[in-house]
């Protein structure tokens, strides 16, 4: 179930909203306070956000802001009762998938919210990958992680045994091992695997 978080100060256009977004099937979970959004927001629940931008105490890219210093990356669609170029402008560089202003068309309200749809599920399909890759990752020891760093870096088995301080065999055992346990057979898998890891999506 796709949810759709609704932030609005007023209390007919949020009620409005909701039930446009019902009528295709979507829960909806509304706030008239941006404060109590924040409270009251599950990052682990699949969905996106709808915000108006002039609010009282936060408006909506400070929403937005506060949101993502929390940790949740969810994708934001904006409304506006005026078009401030400045303001979309911004909005779009802070990750925003679409900045619309009112009246909305239901065409423009579900567009937006189909590529919403597409985001929020690739983010949770790549972050999934990366906790998949950094548990795989928490099981090589102390040893085995020095020597990933190496190959990874591509250094050969000689170089990395002089590094540390070992002889080749023993770099051999060690780098079968991070291979095993980390499910790869080439470097090359190695290098993509490490970055994957690391990466941000």
């Amino acid at each position: 179930m796709f949810t759709i978080f609704v932030v609005d100060d007023e209390p007919a256009i949020v009620k409005a909203m909701s039930r446009l977004l019902r009528t295709r099937g979507y829960d909806v979970r509304a706030f008239t306070c941006p404060q109590d959004f924040l409270v009251n927001h599950d990052s682990a629940v699949p969905g996106c956000a709808i915000f108006d931008v002039s609010m009282p105490g936060l408006n909506g890219l400070e929403l937005q802001e506060a949101m993502t210093a929390g940790g949740f990356a969810r994708p934001v669609i904006f409304m506006t009762g005026k078009g401030d170029i400045p303001t979309s402008v911004r909005a779009m560089k802070a990750g925003a998938i679409d900045f619309l202003t009112k009246p909305v068309s239901d065409q423009e309200i579900f567009g937006a919210i189909t590529r919403a749809e597409k985001r929020d599920t690739d983010a949770r399909r790549v972050q999934a990958e990366r906790t998949s890759i950094q548990a795989k990752m928490a099981t090589l020891t102390p040893r085995e992680q020095q020597v990933m760093t190496h190959v990874v870096a591509g250094r050969l088995n000689k170089q990395i045994a002089g590094d540390l301080g070992t002889v080749e065999k023993t770099i051999k055992v060690h780098r079968s091992r991070v291979m095993g346990k980390l499910g790869v057979r080439t470097v090359a898998d190695l290098v993509r695997l490490v970055g994957k890891a690391g990466s941000s999506g």
